[in-house]
C-alpha cells in the first residue's frame, strides 16, 4: 500500500502514519476521483483499479491511497465499508498505522468471526444447512463424496464436476476423516465451507458489499439502485426487484423477506438478464422498409463445399448449416450432369465431389425461411448446356413455386424494392439477356470466378471476353439481381440500372476500397456489390470482411466452413437484428446526399464519437485450448479486446497474464476506445493461453458496438466453431460516454477548462466558387450555436461528476444519489426538497452546508441551467440549420439531428432528477401542482 507522490503534498502528509476516527469518515471513494488523484502528474503512474480515497472530516478532507493490486484495493474497500456500516465496529479507528490495517485485512479469514456482529434475523448459511439435511438420508450428519458432488451441482449448475472433485481431493488430503472403506464424508459445517469456497466469487462479493446498505445481502432498495445506477435500467419498480429476488435467491428466508444474498446475486449476474447482448436485437428491430441495397447481407461463397476448394467433399449440409445461421445469399456452380434432367453442383475443374442440382434446390426450399423471413438470393454461376438449363428452370419453378420471384421489373426504377416487400421470396442472381432479345436463347459474357490468371493481371491488352449461351427461360427468372461486368464508377452512375449486380474479386474490391472509397460508398447506395475470395485461397481461407463493409458492400461472401477470426466477425455482424441476415447500413452510407470515406481520420459529420470503457474483471471455467499439445492441466490465460471498424476505430488492448488459473482468473484491468462510427464497429473479446503448445485459442465473443449493454455483464464465450462453451464466461463492466455529444470525444484525465478551449467546430466544405462559399458561410453559425449548447451541457455535467467524486461514466442518477447521500449523512440540520421551477426539477437544501457540498450543489444547478438553455434554444437552432439546408446539407442535417438528440437527453436528465428525488421520499413543491414534467410525451415522440 502506497500514498501517491505529488510535489504539493507536505512531508507530513506523505508519511504512512494516519489516525482517522471512524465517526469522521464520510465515505470510501473508488478510483481516481479526487483532485490529487486526477492530477495529470499522478494519473498516468497508477492504474485506476488500484486507487481509492477515504473522505473524512467536516471539510471533506481526503486520504488518497494506491493499492499494490486491484484485488488488494477491493479488500481494503470492502473492509472499510463493513467498518462504516457497523460490521467491524470493534475498532474505533481506521488504520492507526497503514501496516496495521494491512495486517488486519490480510488475516481476514481468521478474524472475520470476531469482527462481524451477529445477525439475529438471518443466518446466511441456513438454506445450505437445510439442503444438507435433505441430502442426509440416514440422518447421520455426514454425506459421502458422490452425494457431495451431486448436491453441489444441483445447487450451482455452473460449477464443473472436475473442479468439485479436485477440491474434495484437496480436502481429503488435509483431514483424516475417511471411513474404513476409504470414502470421504463431510459434516454440515464442512460442506458449507466447501460450497462457499467453490461457489463464492470474491469480485461479486466486493460488488455486493458496495451496494449493500448494512448487511451481506441486497434489499429491494439496494437492488433497485444497482439496476438503475449500474445496469442502466430505467423505471425499475420494487415489484420488479421482488420478482428478481423470487427468481434467483436460493434461500426461502431471503425470498420471504426480499433479500438477495451472494449466491442469488451471483445467479442473477450469470443469468440472461445480465448478458452483454441487448435483448432488443434478439428480434428484428431495424427499419426493414429501405431498398435492398441499403443492407449488409449475410453471404456464403461456394456454399456446397465442406472443406477446401480443390478436393474437398460437396454436400447439401453446407446449405443447411448456412441457412440455419441466417445466411441470405448462397452460391451454386452449375454444370452438366450425367443425366439430362439433373445438372450437378461442384467446383468446376477440380477434384471436389459433385451433388445434384435438384437436391440443392430442394434443400434450400426446405430451409430458406426457418431462420429468417427475408429473401434468399441464389447466386448461380451457370456452365450448363441449353438442354440442362431447361432442367434447371423446371426444378427451380417446381421446387420454389410462388416463392420464386418472377414478376417483371420496371426498368425505370431508381432504387431496388423495399426489403419488407420481398419476404419469403427467392431471388435469382445470374446473367440476363438484354430486354430486346426475343429468341429462345442468346449469348452473355462468361462469368467464371474460379479463374484468375496472372496473364489477365499483367497483360495490358484487353483479352477477348468469352461468351456463353443462356436460354431466355432462365434469363427471365433473373429480376433484381442481374449479374453484370463492372467497368468503372462513372459508367455505372450514368448508364446502369439499379437492378444490375456487380461481382468483384477480393483483390479488385480492395483496390477500389483503397483507391476511391468515396465513389465505392456512393456506388453501393444504389447497386448491389458482391465480393468473393481470390482464386488463390484454395484452402478455403477467408479475407477480412470489415474492409469491404466499410465501403458499403452488401454481399461480402465468405467460406462458412472455415472457422476463425473472419467468420467470427461475420457472425458478430449478423448476430444483430434478430439474426435475420440483413443489417441496415449506417445512414451516412445510405443517404444520397451524404459524402463518406472510410479512410477518414476526422470526426464524421453528423456522427457523435463515443468512448467505450471496458473493464475486464474475471473469467470462469476456462478450458484448455483444443489444439494444444501435451502439457499440464493448468493454463495461463489473458484477454484481448479488439475493435474492428473504419481504420480510425481499429484498436487492440490486452490484459496481464494470470498464471496457472483457468477456473477463476482475476484480471481487473480497464481500457478505453474511441469509436467514431459506432454503427459499423465490432468489439471482440478473445481469451488466449500464454503458455501454449500448438494452439493458444480458448474462446471468443464478437458483438456489434450498438448491441452492447452497459453495466456489469457476463459474456458467454464461444469456441472456434461458434458454439457456446458450457459454463465458460467472461465478467466485464461496460460503460459508454459522450453517446449523444458532439465535437471530439473527451477523454478521462482532461480538465474541464481544457475541454472548453478545444472546441472543434464543424466547418463547411468549400466549393471554390466565391459567391457560393460566401452564401454558405452564413450557414455555419447554427452549427456553432448547436455545438456550444451541447458542449455547455457536457462540460457542466463533467464538473458535476467531479464534484460528486465520480468518474466520467457516471450517469445523472448516480450523481444525484451520491450528492443526496453525502448531504444526508453529513448534515443533520439540512433538509432537502424537490422544487419545480419553470417546469424543471431543482433540489433545494435548507440549512447550512459545508463549502465542498455547496460547490457540488452549485454545479448541480449549473447542469439544470445549461439544460434549460438548451431546451429553450434547441428548436430555434434546429430551424436555422434546416433553413440553411443546401450544398452541405448532410453536415447541416447531421448537426441538426444531434441538437434534437441533445434536447431529448437534457429532458431525460430532468426526468431522472425528479424520479430520483421522489424515490428518495422528497416532498414535491410544485406551485403549479403538476405531477409530471410537461412535454415529456412530445420529447419521446421526437426521440
Amino acid at each position: 500500500m502506497t500514498l501517491p507522490r505529488h510535489p504539493s503534498l507536505s512531508a507530513d502528509c506523505r508519511r504512512s502514519i494516519f489516525s482517522v476516527p471512524v465517526h469522521q469518515i464520510k465515505e470510501v471513494r473508488v478510483g481516481k476521483n479526487t483532485d490529487i488523484l486526477r492530477n495529470k502528474d499522478i494519473a498516468g503512474h497508477y492504474p485506476d483499479e488500484c486507487a481509492f480515497s477515504i473522505i473524512y472530516g467536516d471539510e471533506f478532507e481526503t486520504m488518497d491511497l494506491i493499492a499494490n493490486t486491484p484485488d488488494e484495493m477491493n479488500i481494503w474497500v470492502t473492509g472499510l465499508t463493513c467498518l462504516l456500516s457497523g460490521r467491524l465496529n470493534k475498532y474505533g479507528y481506521v488504520g492507526v498505522l497503514l501496516s496495521d490495517l494491512d495486517l488486519l485485512l490480510s488475516d481476514r479469514e481468521g478474524d472475520t468471526a470476531d469482527l462481524e456482529p451477529k445477525i439475529a434475523e438471518l443466518d446466511p448459511a441456513r438454506w445450505l444447512r437445510e439442503e444438507f439435511e435433505t441430502a442426509d438420508k440416514t440422518n447421520s450428519g455426514l454425506i459421502e463424496e458422490s452425494e457431495i458432488v451431486h448436491l453441489v451441482k444441483r445447487l450451482n449448475t455452473g460449477l464443473a464436476t472436475v473442479k468439485i472433485q479436485q477440491k474434495l481431493k484437496e480436502l481429503s488430503m488435509k483431514k483424516d476423516s475417511e471411513d474404513h472403506r476409504g470414502r470421504l464424508r463431510l459434516t454440515s459445517s464442512e460442506f458449507i465451507n466447501l460450497f462457499k469456497e467453490i461457489a463464492t466469487r470474491p469480485e461479486i462479493y466486493f460488488l455486493l458489499v458496495r451496494y449493500s446498505s448494512n448487511t451481506d445481502y441486497l434489499t429491494t432498495d439496494d437492488l433497485l439502485l444497482f439496476l438503475e445506477a449500474e445496469q442502466g435500467m430505467t423505471r425499475v419498480t420494487k415489484d420488479k426487484c421482488l420478482d428478481l429476488i423470487e427468481k434467483y435467491e436460493p434461500s426461502s428466508h431471503g425470498r420471504q423477506f426480499g433479500q438477495l444474498g451472494i449466491d442469488g446475486f451471483t445467479a442473477f449476474l450469470l443469468s440472461s438478464e445480465c448478458d452483454i447482448f441487448e435483448p432488443e436485437h434478439q428480434e428484428v428491430c431495424q427499419d426493414m422498409s429501405q431498398p435492398l441495397s441499403h443492407y449488409f447481407i449475410a453471404s456464403s461463397y461456394n456454399t456446397y463445399l465442406l472443406e477446401d476448394q480443390l478436393k474437398g467433399p460437396s454436400s447439401v449440409e453446407g446449405y443447411i448449416q448456412a441457412l440455419k445461421k441466417g445466411c441470405r445469399c448462397v452460391a451454386l456452380d452449375c454444370w452438366d450432369g450425367p443425366n439430362e434432367d439433373d445438372p450437378v453442383v461442384y467446383h468446376g475443374h477440380t477434384l471436389t465431389s459433385k451433388i445434384s442440382f435438384r437436391s440443392v434446390i430442394e434443400t434450400v426450399s426446405e430451409y430458406a425461411f426457418i431462420a429468417s423471413d427475408f429473401p434468399v438470393i441464389l447466386s448461380i454461376e451457370n456452365h450448363c448446356s441449353a438442354k440442362q438449363q431447361h432442367a434447371m428452370v423446371n426444378i427451380l419453378k417446381t421446387s420454389f413455386g410462388d416463392m420464386l420471384h418472377t414478376e417483371p421489373v420496371n426498368e425505370n426504377i431508381q432504387y431496388l424494392p423495399r426489403l419488407n416487400l420481398l419476404k419469403h421470396k427467392i431471388l435469382i442472381k445470374c446473367k440476363k439477356l438484354p430486354a430486346d432479345v426475343t429468341a429462345e436463347e442468346g449469348y452473355v459474357t462468361d462469368e467464371d470466378e474460379g479463374i484468375e490468371t496472372e496473364k489477365t493481371k499483367k497483360n495490358h491488352k484487353r483479352e477477348s471476353i468469352k461468351r456463353r449461351k443462356i436460354i431466355k427461360e432462365l434469363s427471365d427468372l433473373v429480376t433484381y439481381c442481374r449479374s453484370t461486368r463492372f467497368r468503372d464508377f462513372q459508367t455505372s452512375t450514368q448508364s446502369s440500372k439499379c437492378t444490375e449486380l456487380y461481382s468483384f474479386s477480393e483483390s479488385t474490391a480492395l483496390k477500389l476500397a483503397n483507391g476511391c472509397p468515396e465513389e465505392f460508398v456512393n456506388h453501393n447506395k444504389r447497386f448491389l456489390s458482391r465480393i468473393y475470395p481470390n482464386g488463390m485461397r484454395v484452402d478455403s481461407s477467408n479475407y477480412n470482411p470489415q474492409d469491404l463493409w466499410n465501403c458499403g458492400c452488401q454481399l461480402v461472401t465468405l467460406n462458412y466452413q472455415t472457422p476463425g477470426l473472419m467468420m467470427d466477425l461475420n457472425n458478430g455482424r449478423f448476430i444483430q437484428n434478430g439474426q435475420c441476415g440483413y443489417v441496415l447500413k449506417p445512414a451516412i452510407m445510405r443517404d444520397q446526399i451524404a459524402f463518406f470515406s472510410a479512410n477518414t481520420k476526422d470526426v464524421i459529420p453528423g456522427v457523435s464519437p463515443q468512448i467505450l470503457h471496458i473493464k475486464v474483471i474475471s473469467a470462469q471455467q476456462l478450458p484448455r485450448p483444443r489444439g494444444s499439445g501435451a502439457k499440464g492441466d493448468t493454463i495461463d490465460p489473458y484477454v484481448t479486446v479488439e475493435v474492428f471498424g473504419i481504420p480510425a476505430d481499429c484498436a487492440e488492448e490486452r490484459t496481464k497474464t494470470v498464471q496457472h488459473n483457468g477456473f477463476n482468473p482475476l484480471f481487473d484491468e480497464s481500457f478505453e476506445f474511441q469509436i467514431n462510427l459506432p454503427e459499423l464497429a465490432l468489439v471482440r473479446f478473445n481469451v488466449l493461453d500464454d503458455d501454449f503448445i500448438g494452439d493458444d485459442f480458448i474462446g471468443q465473443y464478437t458483438i456489434p458496438f450498438e448491441c452492447m449493454q452497459t453495466g456489469y455483464r457476463h459474456i458467454r464465450l464461444l469456441c472456434n466453431t461458434g458454439d457456446i462453451i458450457k459454463n465458460c464466461t467472461l465478467f466485464v463492466h461496460v460503460a459508454i460516454t459522450n453517446k449523444r455529444g458532439g465535437g471530439k470525444a473527451s477523454r478521462r484525465g482532461m480538465s474541464v477548462k481544457r475541454q472548453r478551449k478545444q472546441k472543434d467546430y464543424t466547418s463547411m466544405k468549400t466549393t471554390g466558387i466565391k459567391n457560393v462559399d460566401e452564401t454558405f458561410k452564413a450557414a455555419t453559425q447554427p452549427l456553432r450555436d448547436g455545438l456550444d449548447l451541447r458542449e455547455n451541457v457536457q462540460i457542466a455535467m463533467a464538473t458535476f461528476q467531479q464534484n460528486c467524486g465520480l468518474g466520467p461514466i457516471a450517469n445523472m442518477k448516480q450523481c444525484v444519489r451520491t450528492l443526496v447521500s453525502r448531504i444526508q449523512n453529513s448534515c443533520d440540520n439540512v433538509t432537502l426538497q424537490l422544487s419545480m421551477r419553470s417546469n424543471l426539477p431543482y433540489i433545494e437544501a435548507q440549512g447550512p452546508l459545508p463549502e465542498v457540498l455547496k460547490k457540488a450543489m452549485v454545479s448541480f444547478e449549473n447542469v439544470i441551467d445549461e439544460c434549460r438553455n438548451l431546451l429553450d434554444n434547441a428548436d430555434a437552432v434546429h430551424k436555422k440549420a434546416i433553413e440553411n439546408f443546401s450544398w452541405n446539407t448532410r453536415v447541416l442535417k447531421g448537426q441538426a439531428d444531434l441538437i434534437r438528440q441533445a434536447k431529448v437527453e437534457a429532458q431525460e436528465y430532468m426526468n431522472q432528477i425528479r424520479e430520483t428525488a421522489i424515490s428518495l421520499g422528497f416532498q414535491v413543491n410544485d406551485p403549479n401542482g403538476r405531477t409530471s414534467l410537461d412535454n415529456t410525451e412530445q420529447v419521446m415522440d421526437d426521440r
